[in-house]
């Protein structure tokens, strides 16, 4: 049995198109991993684009998550989704997309490519 213990945050986005977003943020993995503390999903906060020419979207997000396993079968992911409101105001998907957790201890930092549908 191994156990990965994961921290970090989900810092920012850019949605050029869009305003007023937040993510819905979960973990999927194999069968033979189980959750032994922290959370499995989350919702961040809504973020207003930045003022300066960037236009990020800040969340600052906290992840924090201990699984368990006897088979790297079925490593964890993050599945990220990004959702914003429409014309109508109704929340829909502005973007999702998935990373694995990092395979090496130590500081890692990545980027989600998101794939975002066309309406």
């Amino acid at each position: 049995v191994f156990l990965v213990s994961i921290t970090g945050q989900v810092e920012e986005a850019f949605f050029p198109d869009y305003d007023d977003l937040y993510c819905r943020l979960f973990w999927v993995y194999g069968q033979d991993w189980v959750v032994t503390a922290g959370q499995e999903e989350g919702v961040s906060q809504v973020s207003r684009k930045s003022l300066d020419s960037s236009g990020r979207l800040v969340w600052n997000f906290p992840l924090s998550i201990t699984l368990k396993s006897t088979s790297p079968h079925g490593w964890p992911q993050l599945v990220v989704a990004v959702y914003g409101p429409d014309l109508l105001g109704n929340d829909v998907v502005r973007g999702y997309g998935a990373i694995h957790a990092p395979l090496a201890p130590g500081r890692n930092k990545a980027r989600i490519a998101m794939f975002v549908p066309e309406s």
